[in-house]
């Protein structure tokens, strides 16, 4: 019997969990003492590495004294629930990861509080030590109220904690006395995480997410809750809806480091395995006996507070950069995505070209976008938009917790700017030599709020939010001050006409680039929205000037990303995305039906 334990770690983005994951790895010598390895194994995909985030949960193996230790790296930001919600249900037990500095912030809070939920035992790992003006003790204290406040059980509150550095690859009892390794760790693993327990009977599996691969296709991934599989064994899959399909295991795999083996051995109750052969499933669905099926209680996920219309390009540049442009390939990625993406939801609109997705918030949404055009898509979204429900007749809108630290000299401009949004303030305090600020404010609230915030901070406060609840609505919130320069033609910008417009406003385009008419081109610094000629050159004569030029001076453009772009739009405007390009432009390119349409409304 294998005597195996399920652990899965959680902690906020950029706590430093996935470099204890390389550290466990290194000291399982999953790799031979010359072999070259990367920092953070575990993010492996390009957007995971730039943002330095964790967004797709992963599993990995390590032998550690005769046990199996299975590790669940979860992502730590909370539009990415959907990830950690169906994951926490392989694990035993949660491996809480805390700045020394920061504390427990509110994406952590998501997590246990999922976690707690569950049942899973934790154990605390205080990490970044070695950083300076780190508060170990305080940060300790803080995280056993978060544990009282969050309703832990008796068991739940005595847990172990740990102090250490992952980056420098140590874990103690006591942070003042640092050690060689991280062995502290794994032997407090073995010794209160409980093991894995063996059920006897059917077998029943819960497929909590789906592994992909080019030769076989989907593969089902999961903890084998009671019995045992083996291959070619005869399996029922039930389905959410309590449908029972037959069907037969072709090859069955198990974790071990990195990546997956094969095994002619059955598998047995309490490991985490890989299933292929199956057809037609989806998360949430329970291989069971073939003859006697039992479903188990499908996976409850927390709704959608967000969504935004993504569109085919029919932009005068459409199809120069991507290789995907119809609504049909749009379409098929779509519904791909919410196979595996659970917080996803995609609907048809009365339009055969244009798609609603709802998803968890803003980021959630813009990954998506940007794994798209990486893929080579191209698409159009639109301004994103809260959900509203209707309860008890009332109109309510989703409500979020923020939280923002910020230097105490601009501690006030934040506060004004998050009231403007119709937030209200709960707690001020010090912490260190920062301000920490707490408010509650529609979700409406936070979009664009951070580029705000981050002017008026000189770009130092930290922001962090998570998802309350659905409250009533909280009334109008005013959107974007500034109206936009609109170009008027097609053509290369040049650098005389942009020079001679400067004092009308900023730009989002440098000289030479190619833009069309109806393109958003730069920020009014005026409220209506102008339209101006970036084409036109200077009038050239034959006579000579004698130092009647003047030298072009222009201010560097103002360059969007992805989420800025989408924070910054109105109803009445696109984000077009390209695999190069990401450009803003008005539905309406035509200056002509602009006018026509704001007579209507207006």
């Amino acid at each position: 019997m294998l005597n195996i334990r399920n652990i899965a770690i959680i902690a906020h983005v950029d706590h430093g969990k996935t470099t204890l994951v390389d550290k466990m790895l290194h000291q399982a010598k999953l790799f031979r003492a010359n072999q070259e390895t990367v920092d953070l194994i575990l993010d492996n995909n390009d957007l995971e590495r730039e943002r330095g985030i964790t967004i797709l949960a992963k599993n990995v193996a390590i032998r550690y004294k005769d046990v199996k230790i299975n590790i669940i790296d979860t992502p730590g930001h909370a539009d990415f629930g959907g990830e950690v919600e169906r994951v926490l249900n392989m694990a035993d037990g949660v491996l809480l990861l805390v700045d020394a500095f920061e504390g427990p912030m509110p994406q952590t809070r998501f997590v246990l509080q999922k976690a707690l939920h569950l049942g899973l035992k934790p154990i605390v790992v205080i990490n970044k030590v070695d950083k300076p003006n780190c508060r170990p003790d305080e940060v300790h204290e803080a995280v056993f109220e978060l544990f009282f406040n969050l309703e832990a059980t008796e068991e739940q509150l005595n847990f172990p904690t740990l102090y250490g550095s992952s980056k420098e690859g140590w874990m103690s009892t006591d942070w003042k006395q640092p050690t060689e390794d991280i062995s502290a760790l794994l032997d407090d693993i073995i010794e209160f995480i409980p093991p894995a327990p063996f059920n006897q009977g059917t077998p029943q599996l819960q497929i909590t997410s789906i592994d992909y691969s080019s030769y076989t296709g989907r593969i089902a991934v999961g903890r084998l809750f009671r019995g045992e599989l083996k291959e070619n064994m005869p399996v029922s899959l039930v389905k959410r809806d309590g449908s029972i399909l037959k069907s037969r295991i072709k090859e069955l795999y198990v974790f071990e480091g990195l990546g997956k083996i094969r095994t002619k051995e059955p598998v047995e109750a309490g490991d985490i395995c890989a299933v292929f052969g199956i057809d037609n499933f989806d998360i949430g669905d329970t291989i069971a006996d073939f003859e006697n099926p039992e479903g188990l209680k499908p996976i409850d996920i927390d709704e959608p507070t967000m969504s935004m219309l993504f569109t085919i390009n029919n932009s005068p540049f459409f199809g120069k950069e991507g290789k995907f442009v119809t609504s049909r390939q749009i379409r098929d990625r779509l519904m791909k995505e919410t196979e595996k993406n659970l917080a996803m939801r995609v609907e048809e609109t009365n339009s055969p070209d244009s798609f609603l997705v709802f998803g968890r918030g803003i980021l959630h949404l813009s990954i998506l976008i940007e794994t798209m055009r990486r893929e080579g898509f191209e698409l159009q979204v639109g301004q994103p938009r809260v959900l509203i429900k209707e309860i008890d007749g009332e109109k309510n809108e989703p409500v979020e917790t923020l939280i923002v630290d910020t230097p105490q000299e601009s501690s006030g401009k934040v506060i004004e700017l998050v009231s403007q949004r119709k937030g209200e303030l709960l707690v001020m305090e010090p912490k260190g030599d920062l301000q920490h600020l707490e408010f509650v404010i529609p979700s409406r609230g936070l979009m664009g709020l951070r580029n705000a915030v981050l002017t008026s901070t000189a770009g130092e406060a930290i922001m962090a939010h998570r998802f309350k609840a659905y409250e009533p609505w909280k009334g109008n919130i005013a959107g974007r001050i500034n109206g936009v320069l609109i170009s008027m033609e097609r053509g290369p910008a040049t650098a005389y006409s942009i020079d001679k417009l400067q004092d009308r406003g900023e730009f989002f385009i440098d000289p030479g680039e190619e833009v069309y008419g109806g393109q958003i081109i730069g920020e009014n610094t005026r409220p209506d929205d102008i339209a101006v000629n970036v084409i036109k050159g200077k009038k050239l004569t034959n006579m000579r000037a004698s130092g009647t030029d003047d030298n072009v001076k222009i201010a560097p453009k103002i360059d969007f990303s992805l989420e800025e772009a989408l924070e910054y739009i109105d109803k009445d405007e696109y984000v077009e995305v390209t695999p190069q390009s990401i450009r803003l432009r008005k539905i309406l390119l035509d200056e002509n039906d602009r006018k026509k349409q704001s007579k209507q409304i207006g």
